[in-house]
């Protein structure tokens, strides 16, 4: 199922995919290590979900759920990378990696109604 560009899916989708692979390079790197990314579209076609697996032993650096800040008019320029993703995607969440050490987060976004392109 191919999305078209610049359509609000294929735009809210590029986004999320952004910010959680931006986050496993900027929080979960460790030096000879990488992640993993995966992209499934739903054999039903209404939902998109996003894997990124970060090999990552430094068991202290867990995602947190971003609290929506008071005022958003600040001069900072990060720390809202994952309200973004709660805003754009139906749900996320992460766990540990099942096959070793690390961190798999995720999320799906979800077609307001089932696409026609």
């Amino acid at each position: 199922m191919g999305i078209p560009y610049g359509t609000d899916p294929h735009d809210a989708i590029v986004r999320v995919v952004a910010e959680l692979t931006a986050n496993a390079v900027r929080h979960g790197h460790v030096p000879g290590r990488d992640f993993r990314f995966r992209l499934h579209v739903a054999p039903d076609g209404r939902t998109v979900r996003i894997d990124i697996e970060v090999t990552d032993t430094r068991a202290e650096r867990h995602p947190c759920r971003p609290a929506a800040p008071e005022d958003t008019t600040g001069a900072e320029e990060t720390g809202r990378g994952l309200l973004l993703v709660a805003h754009l995607a139906a749900r996320w969440d992460w766990h540990p990696r099942p096959d070793g050490p690390g961190t798999t987060i995720w999320a799906e976004y979800a077609f307001p109604a089932r696409p026609q392109w």
